[in-house]
């Protein structure tokens, strides 16, 4: 049986807006119910552990999809949720891949957190594929290769355009915005349509561009698992 690890967000603050944030549902229960369905082993990790805050916004009703729709009725994979172990305990050799779902909050917590940045070099370093979807390719800020560049140079990327921030009036509010930042690193990045599905895979790192794309991301995962 394959074994995936989620990592998702401990971060509830918008920035200074007084808004929460979170991770963002459909991003999490996309992949979450394509891979299990397929009998994957999902193991669930954030920076505190416990339960993960969700962004409210993605619980809206124009933020509904089959997947979150499931998820809202899903007892047993709430309170998998809600009991999230703390990412600092976990041993990357336990699983065959990881994968990063977004919402805002990784641009304030697992872009800057260094288990986060321990455990995906380790992962890429150990030929294990390393996803992420939307904002989650935040991830990518810090991390670095075995040469000592950014992991993401070179290679094809993608994740949360400047367009769709603009779109969702954050751009003055994120840290930083995912498109600049992967160009910054001197990731290859390219998009898609706003809010189309698009995902892009090169080697191990398997990225999405938003929400839409989350489950496309699953499914490239799942692929190179094999």
């Amino acid at each position: 049986m394959k074994k995936i690890l989620f990592v998702l967000t401990s971060h509830d603050e918008l920035g200074d807006t007084g808004k929460k944030t979170g991770f963002w549902v459909e991003e999490f229960a996309a992949p979450y119910y394509f891979l299990t369905d397929k009998g994957v082993e999902v193991t669930l990790a954030s920076p505190k552990g416990g339960q993960p805050p969700i962004d409210p916004s993605s619980e809206g009703p124009d933020s509904q999809t089959p997947a979150t729709i499931r998820f809202d009725k899903d007892k047993a994979t709430q309170k998998v949720l809600a009991n999230t172990h703390k990412l600092s305990s976990v041993d990357p050799a336990d699983f065959d891949a990881v994968f990063y779902p977004g919402g805002h909050g990784p641009l304030w917590d697992l872009a800057e957190d260094q288990d986060s940045v321990a455990l995906i070099e380790t992962f890429f370093n150990s030929g294990k594929p390393v996803s992420a979807v939307c904002h989650a390719p935040a991830i990518f800020r810090h991390t670095k290769g075995q040469d000592g560049q950014a992991l993401v140079k070179g290679k094809k990327v993608t994740g949360f355009s400047n367009s769709e921030e603009e779109a969702v009036q954050l751009t003055d509010v994120v840290p930083f915005l995912v498109e600049d930042m992967l160009k910054e690193n001197g990731g290859i990045y390219s998009r898609g349509d706003d809010w189309a599905t698009y995902a892009v895979e090169d080697g191990l790192l398997i990225t999405g561009q938003n929400p839409a794309s989350s489950e496309k991301v699953a499914e490239l995962l799942l692929e190179q698992l094999g």
